[in-house]
């Protein structure tokens, strides 16, 4: 391993552990809203059956 390959792992590393639990927390935000939106869909079709 050369020295640049040393410096860009622990430039990774110190990226992680500053903005992972960032990250973690604006995937889960996007997973409830993807949630929401496939819920909100099939509420709507389900209403459209009844007419």
């Amino acid at each position: 391993m050369n020295l640049q390959l040393i410096g860009d792992l622990a430039t990774a590393a110190l990226v992680m552990r500053v903005f992972g639990g960032d990250v973690m927390a604006l995937l889960r935000r996007a997973a409830a809203a993807g949630v929401r939106v496939g819920i909100s869909e099939l509420h709507q079709g389900h209403g459209e059956g009844k007419r």
